[in-house]
């Protein structure tokens, strides 16, 4: 009929006027980058995979190697992870090499040094494993207390044993040492003292919002079951339990998507989209968006935009796909809220046209 002729015209080119809205742009080549993070406002500190740290100028794209003292096993999905930088202290976490295969989810920190880094551990996920599966990991910083996530290295029902570290999110003070108000402290007598929720499988992303100030945090399911949800206090995500709408790659089922007793992550994806880093966009050049989560995939390629103003109501808009292949990070201009991207290849930035 001709008005479902009109609907569709109207649909394509509304989605035509949006894609000419923003451009996109490479600012300069990288191998297998990871994390990233501002350390001013035309500077980012980048970690590759393979074990290097990079500092971009923003302004030039030109990048210099900034040397450091970490033991890295890159092995698999393992290698050097996030980096965040807070007060001139740089945090970053990474597959540490225990020997004989065995690696852990570990974070270290150092003074800002441009030049080179010499990090100390301040956690160390217990125990080591011999797996290149599922290390998280991602690194959030709210008032004095540093979060991250460690991965369940593909050992399943680990996720749900608090005695220890794998599967959970941790919380620890920016020295290293144990908030006197973890759930080991109050109710949770059994928990490692690091451990703040347990439950998750491969949480690679975690972002603090600035509106709520509530911990969100990204997940990966098996096949399907990707979510993204809040972080919760002495809380449990369910995972082995629970397979949140997806399955085991072989087929079999895993559990219910949800059930009363554990958390209900605020979106879920079935199949999966490969979730990997979050942020609450909050700035000025895509001021609409102030409030929303902005969720990047590796498996989809894609951006993703959640109105989660009612959690009943998620509202979910893809802002594009394909363009920058696998996309690894997020980071949001501090000053003007343009948005800079690691893919498997490169930095990139996204700005209104």
């Amino acid at each position: 009929m001709a008005w479902k002729g009109i609907i569709l015209f109207l649909f394509i080119f509304s989605v035509s006027a949006e894609a000419k809205e923003f451009r996109i742009s490479k600012i300069t080549d990288l191998d297998a980058p990871w994390g990233s993070t501002f350390v001013s406002s035309k500077e980012l500190l980048i970690t590759e995979k393979s074990g290097k740290i990079k500092l971009i100028n923003l302004n030039t794209g030109n990048n210099s190697e900034v040397n450091h003292n970490l033991k890295i096993l890159e092995d698999g999905q393992g290698g050097l992870l996030d980096i965040l930088y807070k007060d001139n202290i740089v945090y970053v976490s990474y597959s540490e090499d225990h020997g004989k295969f065995k690696s852990t989810t570990s974070i270290a920190r150092a003074n800002l040094d441009k030049g080179e880094l010499k990090f100390d551990n301040i956690f160390v996920a217990q125990p080591p494993i011999n797996s290149g599966y599922h290390f998280g990991s991602r690194l959030a910083v709210k008032d004095e207390f540093l979060f991250a996530s460690v991965g369940e290295r593909g050992q399943g029902m680990i996720a749900q044993d608090p005695t220890q570290h794998p599967g959970s999110i941790i919380r620890i003070k920016l020295d290293g040492s144990i908030p006197k108000d973890n759930p080991k402290f109050i109710d949770k007598k059994d928990w490692l003292p690091e451990i703040f929720q347990i439950g998750v499988r491969n949480p690679q992303g975690l972002t603090i919002s600035p509106f709520d100030k509530k911990v969100y945090a990204s997940n990966h399911g098996a096949k399907g079951g990707d979510w993204f949800g809040e972080i919760k206090k002495g809380e449990n995500y369910g995972w082995k339990i629970l397979g949140w709408g997806g399955t085991n790659y072989s087929g079999t089922k895993i559990g219910p998507k949800w059930m009363p007793g554990y958390t209900k992550a605020i979106k879920y994806w079935v199949p999966s989209i490969a979730t990997s880093a979050i942020t609450i966009y909050k700035g000025n050049e895509f001021k609409e968006w102030n409030g929303q989560a902005l969720v990047t995939s590796l498996k989809d390629m894609s951006l993703r935009k959640l109105d989660f103003s009612d959690t009943k109501n998620v509202r979910e808009k893809i802002i594009f796909q394909n363009q920058i292949g696998r996309i690894r990070d997020i980071q949001v201009h501090p000053v003007n809220g343009k948005i800079y991207f690691l893919s498997k290849d490169g930095l990139w930035l996204m700005e209104k046209n």
